[in-house]
């Protein structure tokens, strides 16, 4: 099925070492949806990716973290990178953003790393997460489920643990940010 995310904002949120395929496979979708997407970094300018044992391509910054506003935007993507996660999870901005999204129940997607932002305490709230071992009991504390599939779609969340399940991943996003699209739509 073919959606339309015309007129609708995505945020990107990543910093220095994000893993690059995990944002522009989706970005290269939901572009093709009609979405405005941004990116959203602790970095001014410019940010760099990371492509597979080296660095990346430079990537620009439509916006820098601190002068984000989450209700500027719809939807969530939250890519991975151990470097790039590292990084936003010292910052209060990011759990800033990240709490607007799970409050306000807009669509987040995340993957590999990116799914350790989710771990705001109170802010998840039954939602069900596919998670590495590692980051489980931070994302329980913060109220989340944890599933034993890699791939896990729930209402207004996907969530993946890597790159093993990036088309799938992909498809799940357009697919629920599409579908999130027209239920807000038709309300």
């Amino acid at each position: 099925m073919d959606y339309s995310l015309t007129g609708k904002t995505i945020a990107i949120l990543v910093s220095n070492g994000f893993e690059e395929a995990e944002m522009t496979e989706p970005q290269r979708a939901l572009l093709k949806t009609g979405a405005t997407l941004r990116t959203i970094s602790t970095e001014t300018g410019l940010v760099n990716g990371w492509h597979g044992k080296s660095w990346g391509h430079y990537f620009p910054v439509d916006k820098q973290l601190g002068e984000a506003l989450g209700a500027d935007f719809d939807m969530l993507l939250l890519p991975g990178g151990e470097r790039s996660v590292a990084k936003l999870q010292q910052s209060a901005h990011t759990r800033r953003i990240v709490g607007h999204f799970l409050d306000a129940g807009k669509p987040i997607a995340a993957i590999d790393h990116g799914i350790q932002l989710l771990a705001i305490p109170g802010k998840l709230r039954g939602r069900l997460l596919a998670a590495p071992e590692a980051y489980r009991a931070n994302l329980i504390a913060a109220g989340g489920k944890i599933s034993d599939e890699a791939l896990v779609v729930d209402e207004i969340t996907v969530s993946a643990l890597g790159q093993d399940q990036l088309a799938e991943f992909v498809e799940a996003v357009v697919k629920l940010f599409g579908e999130s699209a027209a239920l807000r739509a038709a309300a």
